[in-house]
């Protein structure tokens, strides 16, 4: 396999570590980025663009990159509350009137960004085009009754997400979604990131598809636990129903799905858009824009829910809106914060180090956490700045 792009010096495992999971973990095309005190210092990609195609991944090849979207509107939020906009202790019937039906006005702003506002669920999925319609979402969320009282624990809204947050910025901000983070945080950062992808850029984004997962890597066993197996086979579980809340499952490459926006689940991106955005976060990048105050990386990251996941059937822990390191996301170090992507993508900030890393790829395999593939580029990164 060619791997094309550049590694900084020092940085070298990461080189090493991608190209073998093209040849150990049957990657079939993929890039990964990372930045170090807002510098590129590494820019690698190889492969196919289309999983099923031949034509080879280029620079600026895009992906959708699942639930790595959901660190993005969680920047969304937060810099509304940096700028005073926001308050992440108001009831979200605050901004959203609608949003107190059915048990819900004691639920704070801060409860959807930590997923503990109780409606991973809707009793009646919207099929992919009510999904993509703002206003149809938005209704449904509002409506849905709680499954557990809100505030008192933590689940993953897999798809949910989507509406509780793009629906709370349209009521404090009047703009949509996708047109507020391409000029308040893609822009600024200058990254390649849509949420809702333009027709100008679809010629970018590569088709991705379903991956085969080997059944071990060196010897490591990468299936998932049975009891996690177990709930994504129960349709009643909250497991299967939360992943389920859009039904059918959508085609993620068709346009019509691309082209709407959906902060939890389809935002399309390049790796080094998805690093730039966290280097931008976290820091000036190339010595231009900052997203972040200190303040705000603090709240980003500070723990919120911790424990059994009522949803993803195992420990999980979140600070508002992102996944910190633990034992089911491994990321750089106890101070990193981010979100993968269901099956494959990963991004990150590292305060402490100056790392941000992007990685995404066009074969999702089916865990929702830590991929193989990503977590063999996160150790190599760890590796080279030891």
């Amino acid at each position: 396999m060619d791997v094309n792009g550049t590694v900084a010096e020092g940085f070298e495992p990461v080189r090493e570590a991608f190209a073998a999971n093209f040849t150990r973990l049957g990657e079939r095309g993929a890039a990964v980025a990372v930045y170090r005190d807002g510098h590129r210092v590494v820019d690698l990609w190889a492969g196919t663009r289309d999983i099923d195609g031949t034509a080879p991944w280029e620079p600026g090849t895009a992906q959708i990159v699942r639930s790595a979207t959901k660190g993005v509107a969680a920047a969304a939020l937060l810099l509304l509350h940096q700028r005073g906009e926001l308050d992440l202790d108001a009831p979200v019937g605050t901004y959203w009137p609608e949003f107190k039906a059915a048990g819900k006005d004691r639920t704070r702003v801060w409860h959807l960004l930590a997923h503990r506002a109780g409606v991973p669920v809707l009793d009646r999925p919207l099929t992919p085009a009510e999904a993509a319609d703002p206003d149809l979402g938005a209704a449904a969320v509002a409506a849905q009754a709680p499954v557990w009282e809100p505030g008192t624990d933590h689940g993953y809204h897999a798809q949910t997400y989507s509406w509780l947050t793009g629906e709370l910025l349209r009521r404090v901000t009047g703009r949509p979604v996708g047109e507020w983070v391409a000029e308040e945080i893609a822009g600024p950062a200058g990254a390649d990131l849509w949420l809702g992808l333009p027709e100008a850029e679809r010629a970018r984004a590569g088709r991705v598809g379903r991956a085969e997962t080997p059944e071990t890597a060196g010897g490591l066993k990468i299936r998932p636990k049975r009891a996690v197996a177990d709930a994504y086979a129960d349709p009643d579980s909250l497991t299967r129903r939360a992943f389920a809340a859009i039904t059918p499952l959508p085609d993620e490459n068709d346009p019509g799905y691309r082209a709407a926006a959906l902060p939890a689940s389809n935002g399309i991106a390049t790796a080094d858009g998805l690093a730039r955005i966290y280097a931008a976060l976290i820091g000036e990048v190339d010595g231009g824009t900052r997203l972040f105050t200190p303040d705000t990386i603090e709240l980003a990251r500070t723990e919120r829910s911790a424990g059994p996941d009522r949803v993803l059937v195992t420990g999980t822990r979140f600070g508002l809106g992102y996944m910190l390191h633990g034992a089911a996301s491994p990321l750089l170090s106890p101070g990193s914060f981010g979100h993968p992507g269901r099956g494959g993508a990963l991004a990150f900030a590292d305060p402490e180090s100056g790392i941000a890393f992007g990685y995404v790829t066009n074969g999702f395999r089916t865990s929702v956490t830590a991929d193989p593939r990503a977590q063999a580029l996160v150790r190599a990164v760890r590796a080279a700045l030891a």
